[in-house]
């Protein structure tokens, strides 16, 4: 592979900021995508799938580097995200199904849950490195590379109205997407720095705590295991909330200890790890007992340890959330304040919040 810009490249990256950054004359706004980062670099026959660690992703979604064959110019490099799109609305839990170490597998997850590709910048095309460029000449020269795409390659949307991209917070939420991207169009490609920003949503939402994950420092918390109520009286792992002062660690271990259980049988995730033997295979443990689980490997490292120390479900807290990804937060919680006024039993999923369905077709312009 000979472009002029070569991988590994580390994405270039948004910082967080509370609300929409007012238009000076030189934003861009374009929907937040909730998916795998990837830069894509196609010389010929050859397409390389960078991820945002910079280790590829080529062997996982093969159906995405037969669509770059037909469907990008022979040599280019894209930054965008991959998705998984399922009916209207994009599919987090499938797209993470993906990652698997089969190779059969991977070629049947291909067939059942394929992959595109959603663009948003362009770092070379032909011989030309486009990475000192100005964001505002990128995007357009990716608008008239993919204006018209219609296959597993699209083009995200942008405007430069900033009323427009408020809309867009409001109602794309529905499709999958979590929030909004702001880019300077006159910056040029600056990887791995937080020079964009990023506005997200966030509510709070009262769940229960049946555990907690030690620190990979030591005997400390590591993370608050999360759980809410079904409607059929199932406590379901929805999440964990995480980011505690070292300090703040060594004392929660103090105060959780009158809730230590040692005997998981009577627990409410007692049989979380047979669940989990039993769904090795690819499956999710809930899938096999209709009930989410905290998960016993990670896909993303095998050697990760995600066994948890049970509490019984007494503790009530407050979290913060952006949104959610099916019946689980997409990602982790941030602790707000203990409740003792509330009880355990009144942590049920109808106090959350669900945006309104809108149609991903929509937003993509098919």
């Amino acid at each position: 592979m000979k472009l002029p810009v070569e991988p590994p490249v580390a994405p270039m990256l948004a910082k967080a900021v509370k609300g929409l950054p007012p238009q000076d004359g030189t934003l861009y706004y374009e929907p937040k995508w909730d998916g795998f980062r990837c830069i894509i670099f196609r010389d010929g026959d050859e397409v390389y799938l960078g991820s945002r660690n910079e280790r590829p992703f080529t062997r996982y979604f093969p159906e995405l580097v037969a669509a770059v064959r037909e469907e990008l110019p022979p040599r280019c490099v894209v930054d965008g995200e991959i998705v998984v799109v399922s009916g209207e609305t994009l599919d987090f839990d499938a797209l993470q199904q993906r990652i698997h170490p089969a190779a059969s597998r991977v070629r049947l997850l291909a067939e059942r849950t394929p992959a595109s590709f959603v663009a948003f910048d362009l770092l070379a095309e032909g011989s030309e490195n486009l990475m000192a460029e100005p964001f505002s000449t990128r995007r357009a020269r990716l608008e008239k590379m993919l204006g018209a795409a219609s296959g597993s390659v699209r083009l995200t949307p942008a405007t430069t109205d900033e009323r427009q991209a408020a809309e867009w917070f409001g109602v794309f939420e529905g499709a999958g997407l979590d929030g909004i991207v702001v880019k300077p169009g006159n910056i040029p490609y600056e990887p791995d720095k937080r020079v964009m920003f990023k506005v997200k949503h966030e509510r709070t939402a009262d769940c229960v705590v049946a555990g907690y994950r030690e620190h990979k420092s030591g005997p400390v918390v590591g993370s608050l295991l999360l759980g809410l109520y079904s409607p059929d009286g199932r406590l379901h792992h929805v999440g964990v909330a995480a980011s505690f002062p070292m300090k703040r660690r060594a004392e929660l271990v103090a105060e959780l200890a009158p809730y230590r259980m040692d005997d998981l049988s009577g627990h409410p995730w007692g049989h979380w790890a047979e669940a989990a033997e039993r769904g090795a295979a690819g499956e999710g443990p809930e899938e096999r007992t209709a009930q989410r689980l905290p998960g016993a490997v990670s896909r993303w490292n095998a050697k990760k340890d995600l066994s948890f120390i049970p509490l019984r479900p007494e503790l009530v807290v407050e979290v913060a959330y952006d949104h959610m990804e099916g019946d689980r937060f997409r990602h982790t919680a941030q602790f707000r304040r203990w409740r003792p006024d509330r009880e355990p039993a009144s942590c049920t999923y109808d106090q959350l919040d669900r945006p309104i369905a809108y149609d991903l077709a929509d937003i993509l312009g098919g």
